[in-house]
């Protein structure tokens, strides 16, 4: 299977679709909205700006559909999916276009401002359903003829692997699973799966076995006796590109957790990898770049004033620089105004406490009021960090933490921010038992990720910061 063939598809038919309803929308407004108007038929004429509008136009639905996530997975779309996100999506696009180009149009009565609106989503959202649909309709039918599929890993080896594995491949129509193995998690040689399918391993060459058989969903089938083992299997492929389902017990089902995603197939929980809805963090990244741009211009001299008093104060560099680790376990370097005096950890990584006596005089003012991490709001412009998420850490206490955390890693998966939920709610640790006492917020915050929940932590950080409880 091409992905990237299978996008192209989707995003060209989309293309297609938003020039033919803008076409037929510039029609109709000079036939039936103009002649309205003024009292007389206008006639047809394509002049220059319909031809730019019918350029820009497309290339700004087909930025809308991709960061609503169109364009991900896109042999995995469904018919009812589609119409929901394509009638989602059209609204949306339809009600940025009003008030950005058609609000400013002379009309006859309020009521042309519906049929302007009206008209457009409609030919907006018909055009472009129906070429998704066509191609959705063709995926499906590949799918469910077991001409297309996913690699897939089963995780377990007893009867309850072999019942799921009996009951998936018995279906008439198929789900798309191609079985390439399964995985025992204790060796055992009176395993149920012995024969019906290839052993591959187990849990400790897990990352070999995805990439040695392309693997792109695992379906973890365990016994109830191994359910204890379940969220150390999870963390285990917590950083694989892979789809998790997990078969549930009774009690998954009697307490709301299974979700039904085929009507007619063995129900599975699907672990949500998803952080943030796609189009919450296309935002998420814009909002970061601009107020971050904004603060380096309109901020600059008080930037170029504080970098003075830092020089003046102590001697040593204006800035501290210090490699952290973000997003992915990849290291980068924050950038600070210099607030402890040179040589203050000699060689041995430190923590600041309430009173350290290493920080300089104009270093705890700067901490007070947290003006030391303004340079950070240049980690966030190239995009190494954003302005709210979980605070960096170094490698050293990383790994001090993960031996009585190992959930640390969570955290990972996202860019560290300027400011956190933990940070709000807790403040600055001084030890390794505060850093993990600290966590349990910032691990809420990544449970919970919004744009709505960024806003809130942003406004109690500016109370934060006037009210000096740094340190």
């Amino acid at each position: 299977m091409n992905k990237k063939l299978q996008a192209l598809k989707y995003l060209i038919t989309d293309g297609i679709a938003a020039a033919g309803a803008w076409t037929l929308f510039f029609v109709f407004r000079k036939e039936y909205i103009e002649p309205e108007k003024y009292g007389y038929d206008i006639g047809l004429h394509f002049d220059s700006q319909f031809y730019i509008a019918l350029f820009l136009i497309p290339v700004f639905w087909l930025l809308l559909y991709w960061s609503a996530g169109a364009y991900r997975e896109p042999y995995r779309h469904t018919r009812l999916r589609d119409i929901i996100r394509t009638f989602n999506t059209s609204l949306f696009g339809v009600l940025v276009l009003f008030f950005v180009l058609l609000l400013d149009d002379e009309v006859s009565s309020y009521k042309t401002y519906y049929k302007t609106a009206g008209t457009l989503f409609l030919l907006q959202f018909l055009l472009t359903v129906i070429g998704r649909l066509v191609i959705t309709t063709q995926t499906v039918k590949l799918v469910r003829s077991r001409r297309i599929g996913f690699n897939t890993l089963i995780i377990g080896s007893q009867q309850k692997a072999l019942s799921l594995y009996n009951e998936l491949e018995g279906e008439k129509l198929s789900q798309g699973y191609f079985f390439r193995g399964y995985i025992q998690i204790e060796i055992n040689d009176s395993a149920a799966m012995g024969g019906v399918l290839p052993y591959l391993g187990d849990m400790k060459n897990i990352e070999e076995i995805i990439k040695q058989k392309n693997i792109e969903e695992i379906i973890i089938a365990i016994e109830t006796s191994e359910h204890f083992l379940l969220n150390k299997i999870i963390n285990k492929l917590d950083d694989e590109d892979v789809i998790i389902k997990i078969l549930p017990d009774m009690y998954d089902i009697l307490t709301g957790s299974v979700k039904m995603s085929h009507l007619f197939g063995a129900p599975l929980i699907e672990v949500s990898r998803e952080i943030m809805p796609p189009w919450q963090v296309v935002v998420k990244r814009q909002m970061d770049m601009a107020v971050s741009l904004i603060i380096l211009i309109l901020f600059s001299p008080l930037y170029i004033l504080l970098a003075i008093i830092v020089k003046l104060d102590s001697k040593g560099p204006i800035f501290y620089k210090q490699e952290r680790i973000g997003r992915g376990n990849k290291p980068f370097n924050i950038y600070k105004y210099r607030t402890m005096k040179v040589g203050a950890e000699n060689g041995k990584p430190q923590l600041s406490s309430s009173g350290d006596d290493r920080r300089t005089k104009i270093g705890k003012y700067l901490r007070k009021y947290r003006l030391d991490e303004l340079p950070q709001f240049w980690n966030v412009l190239i995009g190494e960090m954003s302005l709210v998420g979980p605070r960096p850490e170094r490698q050293f206490f990383i790994d001090q933490i993960l031996e009585k955390a190992p959930h640390y890693n969570h955290l990972l998966k996202v860019r560290p921010g300027i400011t956190s939920w933990g940070q709000v709610k807790y403040g600055y640790a001084e030890n390794v038992d505060q850093m993990v006492e600290r966590l349990k917020y910032d691990t809420i915050y990544i449970e919970n990720m919004s744009l709505a929940l960024d806003f809130r932590i942003m406004f109690y950080t500016v109370v934060v910061v006037f009210g000096g409880r740094g340190k």
